[in-house]
């Protein structure tokens, strides 16, 4: 299957982009990532090889085979609410590709690539969340949701008993609708119910868009009638036991938290800080080696402490 992978960075996330792509690379992928940017590039993507510049974007050489393509966006939303429009845009300008996968810059993965190819053949495929997981049917939120979903002019097709994260989607050509009922959504969040497209979440967690861009992808994959392929919390780590991939969600990132802090308030290193520093040296070199050395060290003390004291 002809893939493409894209996400979106800004500020230090670019930290996250280099990770996942020595991820990408470390387990057979091969073709293009593209990387909508707000702000300057990274040193990182300076000091590589180009192939190609334009006016519009940067391509740059990881390894012989696998690229990587900068394309500065203007938008005033939160980069949550346009990766509907990312997607769609790389579907459009490149008629040839047979899927497209999003992942946030956040993100390693764990698996080889063919794992993920395979999975989108069997529908969207999509992981769900820790937080408020286990959410059935009948929960009043959906409800609610019903709701926008006929203001969408759709109805609902099937049932979901669990929360999606909305930090990675794989999705075919095929699928496509599934993308665009995500978009269509956030715009009748943003017209219908006040959803605020410049700020992440509502301070009220009963607002109908609380989690803005991932509440619409929950309505999404309950209306969007096309096939869809859920993994549990696991499939990003939260939970012990995934195979695909590492999610370091949350405000604070592996690549400025303080771990011996975050330890002695009870929170030790979790699985995706631990795989994002797997992931630094080949072949983009974030840090230099006795770096890389001395944050293991650090991980594998803070490790330590947590095994006495933690808040769970």
């Amino acid at each position: 299957m002809n893939s493409v992978i894209c996400t979106l960075s800004e500020g230090s996330y670019h930290f996250g982009v280099a990770a996942l792509i020595n991820s990408l690379n470390t387990h057979g992928f091969k073709g293009e990532i593209y990387i909508g940017y707000r702000g300057e590039l990274p040193e990182w993507a300076k000091n590589s090889e180009t192939i190609s510049s334009k006016s519009r974007s940067l391509t740059i050489r990881i390894t012989q085979g696998f690229s990587a393509v900068f394309m500065p966006l203007e938008t005033d939303s939160h980069f949550a609410f346009y990766k509907p429009d990312f997607i769609l845009k790389i579907f459009v300008e490149r008629p040839e590709i047979d899927a497209v996968f999003y992942f946030d810059p956040d993100i390693v993965i764990k698996c080889h690539w063919k794992n993920f190819d395979s999975w989108a053949q069997h529908g969207v495929a999509l992981v769900h969340e820790i937080v408020a997981n286990d959410m059935p049917g009948t929960h009043p939120k959906r409800a609610e949701w019903n709701k926008v979903i006929k203001k969408a002019n759709k109805e609902p097709v099937r049932y979901i008993s669990s929360y999606l994260n909305s930090g990675f989607c794989g999705v075919t050509r095929e699928y496509l609708e599934f993308v665009r009922i995500w978009k269509h959504i956030i715009e009748i969040g943003r017209i219908h119910y006040g959803l605020n497209v410049r700020k992440l979440m509502s301070r009220d967690m009963t607002d109908v868009f609380a989690i803005g861009d991932q509440d619409a992808f929950n309505m999404a994959a309950m209306c969007a009638d096309v096939p869809i392929s859920e993994v549990g919390p696991e499939g990003m780590d939260f939970l012990y036991g995934g195979i695909y991939m590492s999610h370091a969600a949350g405000k604070t990132k592996p690549w400025i938290k303080s771990y011996i802090y975050e330890s002695l308030r009870g929170n030790p290193p979790s699985l995706a800080d631990k795989n994002y520093w797997i992931n630094v040296q080949h072949p983009l070199k974030l840090y230099s080696k006795s770096e890389v050395l001395y944050k293991n060290l650090v991980l594998k003390t803070a490790s330590f402490v947590g095994r006495f004291y933690r808040r769970y």
